[in-house]
């Protein structure tokens, strides 16, 4: 049972970076359910399209379209098309993300290029040129960026991400102050483990990291994706209209028990970092 109002996102025209799947797709369901018109974009066309066939079948309105959010030229002709079906946006969600476990000393330059690439770059991208279309026109808009815990720990083993997750919260934090006169908010989630399959393929190992991360919890279990949409849907709702550049953990208290979520990984089999780099090359 929802606890919100079913209108309470109707006047709400969202546009949401890695939209297709995972927690990005939850949040999309999520907001369209409660009246919220819906852009999608991802690289993958397929993706793409199952959601927008899945959601329409819910009566959702939502249109897509393929775009590499690290291609600021991409990013500004998405917009345009989307908004060409959907009218303007006044939410933006910097979802998409890239992330894995690796040992620092064995990536590439072009590993960190691509994980800083979608997460940091392509939140500021956007970021930016949705800022400039609310500033130009005089519209009042709202920017959710999904950080991590270890943005203002770091982790090891995932370096990259550590990176630039701390960017994207240095970013929420600097528009709130530079955006925030001109009626922009920024705000951002930092959310611990919530299974998902794209990121639990990267990130996990072994079936028996599950209970490590579990007891490692003092709630004793993961996230569920429901835990997230219903924090995001508050937060881009006008009953959070007073709340600029804070960034809410939703993690069951796990980085306070033991801050950087992947430093346990120090005694993993060295069988199982082979099995990582097998899926990482794949």
């Amino acid at each position: 049972m929802s606890i919100f109002a079913d209108s309470i996102m109707k006047e709400k025209t969202v546009l949401i970076t890695g939209g297709a799947t995972g927690l990005g797709k939850e949040m999309a369901i999520r907001f369209g359910k409660l009246g919220a018109r819906i852009g999608i974009v991802s690289r993958n066309k397929e993706n793409l399209e199952k959601t927008v066939t899945q959601l329409s079948a819910m009566g959702i309105k939502i249109a897509y379209d393929v775009c590499d959010v690290r291609d600021p030229s991409q990013i500004a002709a998405s917009v345009s098309n989307l908004e060409k079906v959907l009218g303007p946006f006044n939410v933006l969600v910097n979802n998409a993300a890239g992330n894995f476990i690796s040992r620092t000393e064995q990536l590439s330059p072009k590993a960190f290029d691509t994980v800083i690439g979608i997460v940091l770059q392509g939140s500021s991208y956007f970021s930016l040129e949705m800022g400039k279309r609310w500033i130009n026109s005089g519209m009042n808009g709202t920017i959710l960026n999904i950080v991590a815990t270890y943005a203002w720990t770091g982790s090891a083993y995932v370096v990259p991400s550590a990176v630039s997750k701390a960017g994207v919260l240095a970013l929420t934090q600097s528009l709130a102050v530079e955006w925030g006169p001109r009626g922009i908010r920024s705000v951002a989630i930092a959310p611990g483990p919530i299974p998902t399959e794209g990121a639990w393929n990267n990130l996990i190992p072994d079936t028996s990291f599950e209970e490590i991360m579990k007891n490692r919890n003092p709630m004793m279990r993961l996230g569920k994706p429901d835990d997230l949409a219903d924090l995001a849907t508050f937060l881009i709702s006008d009953a959070a209209s007073y709340i600029n550049g804070a960034v809410v953990t939703i993690d069951g208290g796990e980085w306070l028990k033991g801050a950087g979520q992947f430093n346990m990984l120090s005694g993993m089999p060295e069988s199982l970092w082979d099995l990582m780099k097998t899926r990482r090359n794949k």
